[in-house]
């Protein structure tokens, strides 16, 4: 085919199409460096707030350069509310498994267990939810008045029921959540103060345990219905 100046048209380049192998080494290496700028991004964070951390900090501790972020994420605000968002679904899936004809005191202490385990295991996370939060969560608002109000007023729904069915003793659901939530993670936001006065962390098994049964006993042992007889 020619053009009508007879030029010849040269023919349009197709997309290039990988193989499915490549396909998905690509996708894998491309998920990869995200996470790994996401988790720099989190270290840095958690240390020095938004504010106190540039873009460069992070491409240097992820091992990007700074457009290929910039490739993944717009801007420095992006990047902080997409890390906010995904500790946010770590930190409240355990509490999504309550349901109503579970044992409450089964139910509670497993999840007074996971959130201590999230302190020890994530507390670079917890300190950066509590940052936030303390600074009035600016960036994330949106995330604070609407899923997770609406998850919590779900749960509060659920420790009623097994307040009204005697399995639990008369409590303020909210409260009793943002008690497991406060107990639970001052040992991931506190836990220099916690090794400064006992020499000890959530690292060593011995006082993992011993933490473990002390906050199960705080918080359970004033809302277990105690035998009759």
């Amino acid at each position: 085919m020619t053009s009508s100046n007879n030029d010849p048209v040269k023919p349009e380049k197709s997309p290039r199409v990988f193989k499915p192998d490549t396909q998905k080494k690509r996708q894998e290496a491309l998920k990869n460096k995200r996470n790994r700028i996401m988790s720099a991004a989190l270290m840095l964070f958690s240390k020095h707030g938004v504010n106190g951390t540039t873009v460069e900090q992070i491409a240097e501790a992820g091992q990007v350069s700074k457009s290929n972020l910039l490739y993944y994420f717009a801007s420095k605000e992006q990047l902080y509310i997409e890390v906010i968002q995904h500790l946010l679904d770590v930190w409240l899936s355990p509490l999504k498994s309550f349901e109503a004809h579970q044992d409450p005191i089964e139910t509670l202490s497993d999840y007074i267990k996971v959130k201590l385990t999230l302190s020890r295991d994530h507390p670079a996370e917890s300190k950066l939810f509590c940052m936030e939060v303390v600074q009035g969560a600016p960036l994330l608002l949106n995330e604070l008045e609407s899923p997770l109000c609406e998850l919590v007023d779900a749960k509060v729904k659920v420790i009623n029921s097994w307040i009204e069915q005697g399995k639990l003793l008369p409590v303020d659901p909210y409260h009793l959540i943002f008690s497991i939530w406060a107990i639970t993670q001052h040992y991931a936001d506190f836990n220099v103060q916690i090794t400064a006065v006992t020499g000890n962390d959530l690292n060593q098994p011995e006082f993992f345990n011993r933490t473990l049964a002390s906050v199960k006993q705080i918080i359970l042992g004033g809302i277990t219905p105690q035998p009759q007889g």
